[in-house]
């Protein structure tokens, strides 16, 4: 069993960085997957970024290739993701997601994440 919590959303101006953290409960944290989704006011769900239990990736959405990386740190259970030169359409609420088993082509459907976290609200005004 694995808790999220994510911190770290806000409103940010065009151009702007914020970075999330995603803490996770349990002692099964480096062995799970973890990715970042996000979801806008009347969208799907949609993948972000993921990175795998060793490191392993990580793995971006092609919007936010060289603006986002994810990152994690499992002596304190944390997931994160800087996210620099933010743009309006990358708001929406931002969820963290493991996963204790998932291969490479699974990582990009939220269907394939077993637990999750509350979400934080990102806001890029223009």
């Amino acid at each position: 069993q694995v808790q999220l919590a994510e911190s770290g959303g806000g409103l940010v101006q065009a151009g702007g960085s914020l970075r999330l953290s995603c803490a996770a409960s349990g002692r099964t944290f480096s062995r799970v997957t973890m990715g970042w989704f996000r979801q806008a006011p009347g969208k799907e769900r949609e993948f972000v970024a993921a990175i795998f239990r060793s490191n392993g990736g990580p793995y971006y959405t092609n919007s936010v290739k060289g603006r986002f990386t994810i990152s994690r740190d499992n002596t304190k259970n944390t997931v994160y993701l800087q996210m620099n030169d933010l743009k309006p359409e990358d708001s929406g609420v931002y969820y963290c997601a493991a996963a204790p088993s998932i291969i490479l082509s699974s990582l990009y459907d939220a269907r394939n994440y077993d637990y999750w976290g509350q979400g934080t609200q990102v806001t890029v005004s223009s």
